[in-house]
C-alpha cells in the first residue's frame, strides 16, 4: 500500500487529505483514483502535479512510499 496526500482542491473533490492506495505506476495511480472518486475529481487530477520524494512524476513505475498531488496554485 502506498501513502497519497491530496491537497487544496483535490482533497476538496475526494473529500479526504490522505488514502491508501495499491498501486505500481502513475497511470495505474491515476486511474484507481479516477474511478473511486469520480469524473469531478478525475478533470482535478488531470491538471495536478504528482510528486515522489518531493520529485515530481508524470508516468512510469512508483519507486517512493507516499505520492502527493498538488493542484495548481494560484497567487498573487
Amino acid at each position: 500500500m502506498r501513502e497519497v496526500r491530496l491537497f487544496a482542491a483535490a482533497a476538496d473533490a475526494a473529500g479526504v487529505e490522505s488514502i491508501e492506495v495499491e498501486a505500481d505506476s502513475v497511470e495505474g495511480l491515476r486511474e484507481h483514483l479516477a474511478m473511486r472518486f469520480g469524473p469531478e475529481f478525475e478533470r482535478i487530477l488531470a491538471q495536478c502535479s504528482l510528486l515522489a520524494d518531493g520529485k515530481k512524476i508524470s508516468s512510469g513505475p512508483l519507486t517512493a512510499g507516499r505520492v502527493d498531488i498538488l493542484p495548481p496554485f494560484a497567487g498573487g
